[in-house]
């Protein structure tokens, strides 16, 4: 249904969460839009497929919507901020990345003219609009306002910080579970014990388990990049009120699994590819070491 008064919308970044819920914002009526100025190709083929509206400049994008929603690697959040900050954007900015609460600060210092708020995803994306977004700072119900809409967005406080600092909480526990997923596992894997393994937690751990389980470890191996960005935010945020152990470990987790398997165009069909993978990359690894070892 088309409103009157409609939104102006705009993504920075384009992958999966925007391309997600420009399916659902476009059904309600939202004119929604990107650029595709230093984007991937996939991104570019996202958003050319999607029906939103495109623009050759983040300049262009910026003057032409109401809300700004930035979802792009931990790395480019506080650099498409400064980009936005340069120009007379002067509405809702909302940084939706999984970046510490001081990523979130830096990158809102640039924003001088804009409404900022702190935005963060607590499920998976999947859901589409459903799914659930926090929001804080002192202009998180502008948007809110996107509720109407069909988005799922809770505010939970006045300041800036509240929002993504119980994002990485959650991260530290999901991502730390999926890396301990794949190397408990892994080993069943190649003993040939991996279903009984699951068979048997799933009796402790719930019946939906194995599905929940499997389906870690495939996203984990198709955004093992941005999970160790993620971990590194992570580790800077703990660090400042503990000395966290498992979190560093969870992040090299990610950088070695990147180095096994390399960046992955799709979700794997099931964890056994992954796993195949892997063993590839270390029949490699021992083939060259033999060959210097002779």
């Amino acid at each position: 249904m088309v409103r009157k008064n409609q939104i102006k919308l705009g993504f920075l970044g384009f992958g999966e969460v925007a391309s997600t819920l420009s399916e659902g914002l476009l059904a309600h009526g939202v004119e929604v839009s990107t650029c595709l100025e230093g984007r991937s190709q996939r991104s570019m083929e996202l958003a050319k497929s999607s029906g939103v509206g495109l623009f050759d400049s983040l300049t262009e994008l910026s003057e032409s919507s109401d809300i700004l929603l930035s979802a792009v690697v931990p790395a480019e959040a506080v650099i498409v901020a400064a980009e936005v900050g340069g120009g007379d954007f002067d509405g809702v900015y909302v940084d939706l990345n999984n970046v510490s609460p001081g990523t979130v600060k830096e990158a809102f210092s640039h924003i001088t003219n804009g409404k900022t708020v702190d935005g963060a995803i607590m499920g998976g994306i999947k859901n589409g609009l459903g799914t659930p977004i926090i929001a804080s700072g002192e202009f998180a119900e502008d948007f809110a306002e996107l509720n109407q809409y069909g988005m799922n967005i809770e505010v939970i406080g006045p300041e800036p910080g509240q929002a993504s600092g119980l994002k990485m909480l959650r991260s530290a526990y999901t991502k730390g579970v999926s890396a301990l997923l794949f190397e408990t596992l892994y080993p069943a894997y190649k003993m040939g014990v991996d279903e009984v393994l699951l068979r048997y937690l799933s009796q402790t751990e719930g019946s939906h388990f194995k599905e929940a389980s499997i389906s870690r470890l495939k996203s984990s191996a198709l955004h093992a990049q941005r999970r160790a960005q993620e971990m590194s935010e992570v580790h800077q945020f703990l660090s400042q009120y503990e000395d966290p152990v498992i979190t560093p470990a969870t992040r090299e987790f990610f950088h070695n699994l990147l180095d096994k398997i390399g960046q992955i165009p799709e979700k794997p069909a099931d964890y056994w590819e992954i796993f195949d993978k892997i063993d590839e990359k270390d029949d490699q690894k021992a083939r060259l070491s033999k060959g210097r070892n002779k």
